[in-house]
C-alpha cells in the first residue's frame, strides 16, 4: 500500500493545479502513469518531471537500444519494479539482448559488447557514486560525444527520480 494515497484519476478533488498537471500527464503519455500518481501532489513538480521525461523518453538523441539499455539498468540499481516492468518489453523491441536483460535481472554471467558494456557500467558507477570515472567518461564521450553523454547522464538522474519518488512513496 503507497504511504502517499494515489492520485489515479480526474476528481473534483483536485485543485486546479493538479487537474491542468494530469491533463497535461495524460495528453502527453496516453493514460495516468505511476510516478505521477505520486507526483501530482505537487503539480508544480509533476508538469516539470513529465515535460522532462518527454524530452528524454520521446526527443532523445540516443539510440532507442541505449536508451532503453540505460533505462532498465537504472530501475534494476534502484529496485524499481514499475519502470523495470515498463521498460524491459521496450527495451527488447527495442534489441537489448535477453541474456543482457536477464544478467540486469539476476546477475546471471553475460558476455557484453563494448556498448553494453560501457553504458552498464556509466549506470552502475554514476549511481553507487554520484560520479564516474576519467576512464568511463572518456568512453562514453567517445561513443556519445558531448551531448549525448550530458543525455545518458540526465536520463539517469530521471531513472533516479522516479526510482526515489516511487520508492519513498510506496
Amino acid at each position: 500500500m503507497a504511504r502517499i494515497p494515489l492520485i489515479t484519476e480526474q476528481t473534483d478533488d483536485l485543485t486546479a493545479e493538479q487537474a491542468a498537471a494530469f491533463d497535461w500527464v495524460v495528453g502527453s503519455r496516453g493514460r495516468m502513469i505511476r510516478p505521477f500518481e505520486v507526483l501530482l501532489h505537487t503539480p508544480v513538480i509533476a508538469r516539470l518531471v513529465a515535460e522532462l521525461g518527454a524530452q528524454i523518453r520521446f526527443e532523445s538523441t540516443l539510440s532507442d537500444h541505449d536508451r532503453e539499455l540505460v533505462i532498465i539498468t537504472a530501475a534494476r540499481l534502484h529496485s524499481c519494479d514499475f519502470e523495470w516492468d515498463s521498460h524491459r518489453p521496450l527495451a527488447e523491441a527495442a534489441g537489448v539482448r535477453p541474456e543482457v536483460i536477464e544478467h540486469l535481472r539476476t546477475g546471471a554471467p553475460v558476455e557484453l559488447t563494448d556498448t553494453e558494456s560501457l553504458l552498464i557500467g556509466f549506470v552502475r558507477e554514476l549511481c553507487a557514486s554520484s560520479t564516474v570515472s576519467e576512464a568511463t567518461f572518456a568512453g562514453a564521450r567517445e561513443h556519445l560525444g558531448d551531448s549525448g553523454t550530458i543525455e545518458l547522464t540526465a536520463t539517469v538522474g530521471y531513472y533516479t527520480l522516479l526510482g526515489y519518488v516511487m520508492g519513498a512513496c510506496d
